[in-house]
């Protein structure tokens, strides 16, 4: 790691003192942490100076502010950015605040209308928020003669877009509708979306031909496409890389550890092999072995146990806790709601935490009546606690790069504002996540899914606290839009 000095010496400090009497006095100063950077390799004990919401001071010696917080003893991070948050909810973002999230992207999935969806959140959130454009949503739009998915606050289009699509999901597009699609696309991409979602899993009638061409549009915007494949195995996922390949298109697998099943291995070497030739592609996963999504969606239409490798005791239906039955899913799929699949191993989810360059990801679904999924609150406690200080499958400044600089990197080309977040910098946002290595933990479970993490003692949005000493800050909305830079 480098020295302080070194860091001093790259200017990162920003600031050299001479006397503690001559400094200068910040809005807040967090004293004495371990300061962890993946972005600089910075591991040391240096005091942060925060001014005007962005960190502006990184000292050796003692700052003055007007309030300073002693953090000595924990670690002072670049706040957690998850690329695959689907409940945006202010609920489901406090819950993600408390597993140390600064920043809750709606990247798979999507939305459209993009400007009404920004417009819908401006002032309403904990966290930063932004979003793709959606391939399902504008699918929607164009099928239904401009009938809008839900853009407000309780009804996020994230949400509708996981669930059913009346006459569209299982129905192919005429090349009139394939050009409609294009023109969506291009004007989610002109009000500032990060780029194009899609849920092809959940638009079985979508063709390759349909694909490609709304692939070649994200390709000459020169904005990635983050795709959960047609179905689950290593068939689906080569068919994704070709497709993308063959447009130009900067691509992120999601989920790859559900996304593959039992093919891991083979997804890993896959996607390996296609970076080295040249490909620009990432990919994420989440460290549970279940999934989640919406009975009622194309997922589980007829033929789903061979896709999902899975039979009807796989799923559990989180209202109850029940596994399910042939009688029961046909219930609760007229019915509609959310279903956890538990349809991975361990040691597959494993793999893909450990390996080299795999970012981590929620894919927290949004939580009813206090049901759902766990991965929605304590996804990135989880990799700190039992991945990385129990099972040592990662270091910790490992797992905090696969949840800061390697998912700014992945936007900041093309989204001015990711290039001041993921880093403890002069100049950076001040979305920090300050906690305690030795007790850091997921506490969610299938059974209690929104008990909130432990150990995240103070997190921070844009220089103001959004936790503070473990709880919620009451009434705290300093949450900005994230957005692509305007079309030139």
């Amino acid at each position: 790691m480098p020295s302080l000095s070194r860091l001093l010496a790259t200017g990162l400090a920003g600031l050299a003192l001479a006397s503690c009497a001559s400094a200068p006095q910040f809005d807040l100063v967090l004293a004495g942490g371990r300061v962890i950077d993946p972005a600089s390799g910075t591991d040391s004990v240096i005091h942060v100076g925060i001014a005007g919401g962005q960190v502006v001071a990184l000292s050796a010696r003692p700052l003055k502010g007007t309030e300073v917080v002693d953090v000595t003893g924990l670690v002072v991070a670049p706040g957690f950015i998850d690329l695959h948050a689907h409940g945006q909810t202010r609920g489901d973002m406090e819950l993600q605040a408390r597993d140390g999230v600064t920043t809750a992207l709606e990247m798979e999935s999507g939305v459209f209308p993009v400007a009404k969806w920004y417009a819908s959140r401006e002032g309403q959130s904990p966290l930063n928020f932004g979003a793709t454009v959606g391939h399902r949503p504008a699918r929607f739009f164009v099928f239904h003669d401009g009938i809008e998915v839900g853009h407000g606050a309780t009804n996020p289009g994230a949400v509708a877009a996981l669930g059913p699509m009346p006459a569209g999901a299982n129905q192919p597009a005429t090349d009139a509708q394939i050009e409609s699609l294009e023109g969506t696309i291009r004007q989610g991409l002109d009000e500032g979306a990060l780029g194009v979602g899609f849920g092809i899993n959940y638009s079985p009638g979508a063709t390759p031909e349909e694909i490609g061409r709304l692939f070649r549009v994200a390709a000459d915007r020169r904005v990635p496409v983050f795709v959960h494949t047609r179905a689950f195995g290593i068939g689906a996922i080569r068919e994704t890389v070709a497709a993308a390949r063959d447009a130009g298109a900067a691509l992120h697998v999601v989920h790859i550890a559900s996304s593959s099943l039992g093919d891991l291995p083979e997804a890993l070497d896959l996607l390996d092999s296609a970076r080295a030739a040249g490909q620009d592609l990432t990919t994420e996963v989440y460290p549970y072995t279940a999934g989640s999504t919406r009975l009622e969606s194309a997922m589980f239409n007829p033929g789903w146990q061979s896709n999902l490798r899975l039979d009807y005791g796989d799923l559990a239906w989180p209202l109850t806790g029940e596994r399910l039955t042939k009688e029961s899913f046909e219930r609760y799929r007229k019915q509609g709601g959310w279903v956890v699949i538990h349809m991975m191993k361990d040691e597959n989810v494993e793999k893909a935490i450990r390996h080299p360059g795999v970012m981590i990801a929620s894919d927290g679904v949004p939580f009813v009546n206090g049901t759902g999924h766990p991965r929605g609150a304590g996804t990135y406690a989880r990799i700190l606690g039992r991945y990385v200080r129990e099972l040592g499958v990662l270091t910790l400044s490992d797992a905090l790069a696969r949840m800061t600089i390697l998912p700014a990197r992945r936007l900041e080309a093309y989204v001015p504002a990711m290039a001041r977040k993921g880093r403890v910098a002069v100049g950076a946002d001040a979305d920090l996540t300050i906690f305690d290595p030795a007790t850091v933990i997921d506490r969610a479970t299938f059974t209690e899914p929104t008990l909130p993490s432990a150990g995240i003692a103070h997190v921070l949005v844009n220089g103001t606290f959004v936790v503070r000493d473990g709880a919620l800050v009451s009434g705290a909305l300093p949450g900005r839009p994230v957005r692509s830079a305007p079309k030139p």
